[in-house]
């Protein structure tokens, strides 16, 4: 975590800027089912978002929750058999990617829409050069010369500040670094000055100085290009450092969402107090001097998507879970302006309640 994401973990972020009035990207009850011989899994159930020009929307939450799984139907990436997007639309500028042939997705896909895959090394392809899959995408959507579209490959590595960008776009993946791979990835989502970037764990398995450089660029790039963001993460230091808005999501399901501010004071969801709590700070005292507090864990482990309890999907690691949990799936409400959370407790919660 920077310095500056544990600055505002522990004093609070500056105030979210008011969301666009017409999103550039807006997501409703979004559907996305796998159907295996576990049984039926709901990845992605019901789940609306927006987000607008310039604006940075996070969504966070432990692994398999769906966050991923909702950036790929976004994008319509979804491997199917076994998985389908079977109900919701997903809006680009009042247009509904899901009513669109393949034939025009892949006219967007990479345009006005791109994506930041999680490891960049499984992503790139090996046996073609950086510079060659950068080109690709100017050439299918932009209708350059294969020459132009070199000089405009090497054009973004030196935006995304690669060293010896000429020599770098005639390199192939396995030859750059990790961090270098990444850059790549963000050189070739942006080449095409897309109105929405996703971007899934952008810095997983970077360093720590790296991942700070990779999110200064991400956001240097995004004020200058005017772009969406939605921020794919279960890292809440970035989330602080980088969001305006963040969703939090369990189980396939929203469970909170709120300005960035307005979750850090005061989160009013029990899971993602148990995300804050896990979070080490700057002002804790240290681990084995006196007065030393023990990070917070969750118990339990997130259920099978095929086995979910009738009730709260959470309940079973809850500390304020009754049988009310237990039995019905708590309603999604806004209990402030812009602040939503699927709590039955979560008034207890903004009264201070633990």
């Amino acid at each position: 975590m920077t310095q500056t994401a544990a600055a505002r973990l522990a004093t609070g972020a500056e105030a979210a800027p008011a969301p666009a009035a017409e999103p550039v990207l807006a997501v409703e009850d979004l559907q996305t089912y796998f159907y295996t011989r576990r049984g039926l899994l709901k990845a992605v159930d019901r789940v609306s978002f927006s987000v607008g020009a310039g604006e940075t929307l996070a969504i966070v939450g432990e692994s398999g929750c769906g966050k991923s799984i909702t950036a790929l139907s976004v994008m319509r990436l979804v491997p199917s058999p076994p998985g389908r997007i079977v109900g919701g639309s997903v809006r680009l500028r009042g247009r509904d990617l899901l009513r669109l042939s393949e034939e025009e997705m892949r006219q967007i896909r990479g345009n006005e829409i791109s994506m930041i895959f999680q490891e960049p090394m499984t992503s790139l392809n090996p046996v073609l050069t950086i510079g060659n899959q950068i080109s690709e995408a100017l050439i299918l959507h932009q209708d350059v010369s294969r020459k132009a579209a070199m000089e405009r490959a090497v054009e973004m590595l030196r935006l995304v500040r690669i060293p010896e960008p000429e020599r770098r776009a005639r390199e192939y993946p396995h030859q750059l670094s990790g961090g270098m791979r990444q850059r790549a990835m963000i050189a070739m989502a942006l080449a095409c000055n897309p109105k929405v970037l996703l971007a899934d764990e952008p810095t997983t398995a970077l360093d720590v100085t790296i991942q700070a450089q990779i999110l200064e660029l991400i956001l240097e790039l995004q004020q200058r290009l005017g772009t969406a963001v939605v921020l794919i993460t279960h890292d809440l230091g970035v989330v602080a450092e980088t969001a305006q808005r963040v969703i939090v999501m369990y189980a396939g399901r929203k469970v909170e969402e709120a300005d960035v501010t307005s979750l850090f004071d005061e989160p009013l969801h029990p899971y993602t107090r148990g995300l804050m709590g896990s979070i080490p700070r700057l002002d804790m005292p240290e681990t084995g001097t006196k007065g030393a507090d023990r990070l917070q864990e969750i118990p339990g482990m997130v259920p099978p998507l095929n086995a979910l309890p009738p009730g709260c999907a959470f309940a079973p690691r809850c500390a304020m879970a009754t049988e009310k949990c237990q039995a019905e799936y708590p309603p999604y409400r806004e209990l402030r302006p812009g602040h939503w959370s699927a709590c039955w407790h979560a008034e207890r919660l903004m009264a201070g309640g633990a």
